[in-house]
C-alpha cells in the first residue's frame, strides 16, 4: 500500500495538514497518481508477458486445432499455417508482436465466437460491472448498519444474532445458495426467473438479475459485516473516541462522526480485494444463472482454447484489481488524516 503513516507527535497543526496532507496539494497528488499509473503499467506488462507464456503451453495452437477439425489438411499445410500467422517463432518475438497489436486496439479474432475480441469483451464487461457493482452495494448497505448496531451492543442478543447471520453469509457456500434461491424464487415461488439474460426492456433485465444480485450480495454482506463490527469495535475503544465522550458527544455523533471513518480503512481493503476477486472469479454465479459475464467468459475461453479471447479477458480483469487497488489508496487518505499519500 502506498500511504505511510505518520506518528501522532510529528503531526502538523490541523490547516497545515488539509493544505499538504491529503487534497490541498495538487502536485503531491499529480505525483503519487503518476508513480502508481507508472508502476501498474509495469505490472500490466510483466503479467502480460506472463499470462501469455501460460497461455502459449496450453496444448495445442489454433492450427492444431484447424488440423484436427478439417481432414484433409496436411501437415505441410499445417506447416505453412503456423509460417504465415507466426506461430513457428520463439516465444519473445511472438509476445512482441502480439503487444504491438494490443496497444494498436488489435486483440485478434476469437476463435469461438468468430467475432473480434473487442466486441466479445465490451458487453461482457458491462455485464459483470453491473452484476459486481450492483451485489457490492447491496452487501456493504446490509453490512453497514448491521456492524454498527453489534459493535454498539457487545455481548447482547442483537450481536449475537448479527454474528450468527454473518457466519452464516460466510459458511454458505456459493453454489449451494445459488440452487437454493433458484428453487424458492424460480421453482416454487416463481417470482422470478432461474437463469439467462432477459430482454433489452429494463423491465425484463431487473428480473434476469435479481437472482445473481442476491447471491453475491448474501455472500459478501456476511464478510463485510465482520469487518464493519471489528473496525468498530476497535475505534470505539481508542482514545480519541474517549476524549470525545468525556466532552459530551452525543451517542450517535460519537459512533457516526468519530468512529466510523476510522472504522472504515480495512473495510476499503476488503471491499477493493472484493471487486478484483468478483470481477474475474464469479464464475459459479455466473455459471449457474447463466449470466453471461468476464468470469464465464475466461473459463469458456480457457475451456474451447481461444487463446485471444482468454488472453484479452485475464489482461482486463488484472488491470481492474490495480484500479481498485489504486482507489482503496486514494480512499485512505479521505478516511484518515494521519495518512498521506506518498
Amino acid at each position: 500500500m502506498s500511504a505511510c503513516f505518520a506518528p501522532f507527535r510529528s503531526l502538523p497543526p490541523p490547516g497545515i495538514l488539509l493544505r499538504d496532507g491529503r487534497t490541498g496539494n495538487g502536485g503531491r497528488m499529480a505525483r503519487f497518481l503518476f508513480r502508481r499509473l507508472a508502476g501498474m503499467l509495469a505490472v500490466a506488462l510483466v503479467m502480460s508477458f506472463v499470462v501469455y507464456s501460460l497461455i502459449g503451453l496450453m496444448p495445442g495452437d489454433p492450427i492444431d486445432l484447424m488440423v484436427q477439425s478439417i481432414p484433409n489438411l496436411t501437415p505441410e499445410d499445417a506447416r505453412r499455417l503456423k509460417a504465415i500467422y507466426g506461430l513457428d517463432r520463439p516465444l519473445i518475438e511472438r509476445y512482441l508482436a502480439w503487444l504491438g497489436a494490443a496497444l494498436s486496439g488489435d486483440l485478434g479474432y476469437s476463435r469461438l465466437y468468430a467475432q473480434p475480441v473487442l466486441e466479445i469483451l465490451g458487453p461482457r464487461l458491462l455485464n459483470s460491472l453491473l452484476l459486481i457493482g450492483t451485489s457490492l452495494a447491496l452487501g456493504f448497505a446490509v453490512a453497514l448498519p448491521l456492524g454498527i448496531y453489534a459493535a454498539s451492543r457487545p455481548g447482547r442478543a442483537g450481536d449475537v444474532a448479527v454474528n450468527l447471520v454473518a457466519f452464516a453469509g460466510i459458511s454458505m457456500p456459493v453454489f449451494w445458495l445459488a440452487i437454493l434461491l433458484i428453487i424458492l424464487f424460480a421453482a416454487t415461488w416463481r417470482l422470478l426467473p432461474a437463469s439467462g439474460m432477459g430482454e433489452a426492456e429494463l423491465g425484463d433485465r431487473l428480473r434476469h438479475l435479481a437472482l445473481p444480485v442476491l447471491t453475491l450480495a448474501i455472500a459478501s454482506a456476511g464478510g463485510l459485516l465482520r469487518y464493519v463490527r471489528a473496525g468498530m469495535r476497535e475505534a470505539i475503544g481508542q482514545d480519541f473516541i474517549r476524549t470525545a465522550r468525556a466532552k459530551g458527544v452525543g451517542p450517535l455523533r460519537l459512533l457516526l462522526g468519530h468512529a466510523l471513518r476510522h472504522a472504515m480503512i480495512p473495510v476499503v481493503t476488503i471491499l477493493a480485494l472484493d471487486l478484483g476477486a468478483l470481477f474475474s472469479g464469479a464464475l459459479v454465479t455466473e455459471t449457474m444463472f447463466a449470466y453471461l459475464g468476464m468470469g464465464k467468459t475466461i473459463y469458456d475461453a480457457v475451456m474451447g482454447n481461444d487463446f485471444n479471447l482468454a488472453l484479452a479477458a485475464l489482461m482486463l480483469a488484472t488491470v481492474m484489481v490495480l484500479v481498485a487497488n489504486l482507489l482503496a489508496d486514494l480512499v485512505y487518505a479521505g478516511l484518515d488524516p494521519r495518512i498521506r499519500l506518498a
